[in-house]
């Protein structure tokens, strides 16, 4: 039931988004309609919330009248517990449903709708929930001409966005917050799927959040804390989070850092979305290389999906920053890759696993990209395993990839190659790694022994010295598939039997047409 509740929630909300959207493109309309369902979801937990305080009173919180001294203590007490509890306050004329109502009745709603908004992020000022709340609905801009050519047009669009929503009921019974929170992905989802190289920014592909996630968690029934550098939406953080609960465990602490402020948006509402209290989580927005933020943080889980051969500054002064500076190279300028693992690396903590996606190349360049792989193999040994993934499987980029398996500490002097790449089910414009691809990986990885064609244990000598720390896959496991011999004495058999057989047809044709006492004009295969 809870299944068919989630999927019939999300065709209904895709529907309502690409219906209502008219001539602005789905990526233009996505920050409107997923800041509108956030907006609602705040809403129906404020209303839940305070009829429940309200429930031996026997009043309504929708119902208190916010102008008599009666309503204003009600309010003034049901706001102290709920910014605690929730994190954010709303006024009963300030709930979803109130401004919807009054959209569908034809009323002006934008400039009410704007002070709600503000509103929400005001109520935090000054607690604990700031900075989860600050800047949320910044990317709502309501007097985008986007919107309509008119204000009036402008409204129209809005009060039927709202109206729509209102509609739905987000929070029917205990399960809906998974419902709901599966539903939100859904929809960043199919937005990705039609934004072409700008997905990337903000989205990893469902199938490759599971597999990231079962390999952070591999042995693990709950996580202290788990951690994503260039987390975008948050799904990879979620994906962890689902991959716990699902052993009947819990995650202590979400830790992100996303550099596009829309994106960074996008990432909260998304864990809020997800039941992750505000408490739990600590997600910021700069520039993870040049400003990271938990920089003095050890995390017991790491991954990202890192922008490929991204540029980043690579000025000297990082060579005594003290994620970089064991190495004594840094990445290239024009390709971050490195950087990103060096300061996953750092932020690892002694018992913890990292996985990370990047481009295959980080597995063969040389110059100083070869000097930062050699210390991570030769000198740190972190380098667990190489698992090569199908080509185009990411949002903008049909190149392949590979996901590098990292752990502190190890006792193992190997490293296990993984040949993924031929895996995948064929998509219209994109391809896709099924469940029984991810399966097929995790239980080499825990088995951890050869297969012909797919994986393959090499010594840290062999990497070292006959391989001069290449990791390139096709070193490792042999990926070259033989083509089926033919019997070249059956095909000439088969040769003659065809031309025998296409004579006997010419010379029935002949016979045919000498009855009839029509000439033959043509001539068999052979011009005979």
């Amino acid at each position: 039931m809870v299944e068919q509740h989630k999927k019939a929630l999300e065709k209904q909300l895709w529907n309502i988004a690409n219906t209502l959207r008219g001539n602005m493109s789905a990526d233009e309309f996505r920050d409107y309609i997923l800041g509108f369902i956030f907006y609602k979801y705040l809403s129906e937990r404020m209303d839940l919330y305070a009829d429940d305080l309200l429930k031996e009173d026997g009043i309504k919180f929708d119902a208190i009248d916010e102008n008599t001294d009666e309503g204003k203590e009600y309010l003034e007490a049901i706001k102290e517990e709920t910014i605690d509890h929730l994190g954010y306050f709303l006024k009963p004329n300030e709930l979803f449903h109130v401004l919807a109502q009054k959209g569908e009745n034809g009323e002006f709603i934008l400039e009410d709708l704007s002070e709600v908004l503000n509103h929400i992020e005001q109520s935090t000022m000054g607690t604990a929930a700031e900075d989860d709340f600050n800047g949320l609905f910044d990317d709502l801009d309501l007097t985008s001409n986007k919107l309509g050519k008119t204000e009036n047009a402008k409204n129209e669009l809005i009060s039927k966005v709202l109206t729509h929503l209102d509609d739905i009921d987000f929070l029917h019974h205990e399960t809906d917050i998974d419902v709901l929170g599966d539903a939100y992905e859904y929809l960043i989802g199919q937005f990705a799927s039609g934004a072409g190289k700008k997905a990337g920014e903000f989205y990893t592909p469902p199938m490759v959040s599971t597999l990231l996630a079962k390999l952070v968690t591999q042995g693990k029934d709950k996580l202290k804390s788990v951690y994503d550098p260039t987390c975008g939406s948050g799904s990879l953080l979620l994906k962890v989070s689902k991959e716990i609960k699902r052993k009947g465990g819990e995650v202590g602490g979400y830790f992100g850092q996303e550099s596009n402020p829309s994106t960074y948006n996008l990432a909260r509402m998304n864990m809020i979305l997800h039941g992750v209290h505000y408490r739990n989580f600590d997600i910021q927005q700069d520039d993870t290389l040049e400003q990271p933020h938990h920089v003095e943080k050890r995390f017991e889980a790491v991954v990202a999906n890192p922008p490929f051969s991204a540029d980043w500054s690579a000025s000297a002064g990082f060579l005594t920053d003290e994620r970089f500076q064991d190495y004594g190279k840094l990445a290239p300028k024009g390709k971050a890759d490195f950087a990103f693992v060096q300061h996953m690396i750092h932020q690892l903590d002694e018992n913890g696993t990292m996985a990370v996606v990047l481009p295959h190349g980080i597995l063969f360049r040389g110059a100083a990209e070869g000097h930062i792989r050699k210390h991570l193999i030769k000198d740190k040994n972190c380098i667990d395993a190489v698992i090569g993934l199908p080509a185009n499987v990411f949002y903008g980029t049909p190149i392949p990839t590979c996901i590098l398996l990292l752990k502190k500490n190890r006792t193992r002097d190997d490293i296990f190659f993984i040949d993924a790449s031929r895996y995948y089910t064929r998509g219209m414009s994109q391809n896709h790694i099924e469940k029984e691809d991810i399966n097929r990986v995790l239980d080499a990885l825990l088995k951890r022994e050869f297969i012909d064609k797919f994986s393959y244990v090499a010594k840290k000598e062999e990497v070292a010295n006959k391989n001069e720390f290449n990791l390139n896959i096709p070193r490792y496991v042999d990926t070259f598939i033989e083509e089926e011999m033919v019997d070249l004495k059956n095909v000439t058999d088969l040769a003659i039997k065809l031309d025998e057989k296409e004579k006997s047809i010419d010379k029935r044709l002949k016979e045919f047409s000498l009855e009839l006492g029509v000439r033959f004009p043509f001539g068999g295969s052979n011009g005979k």
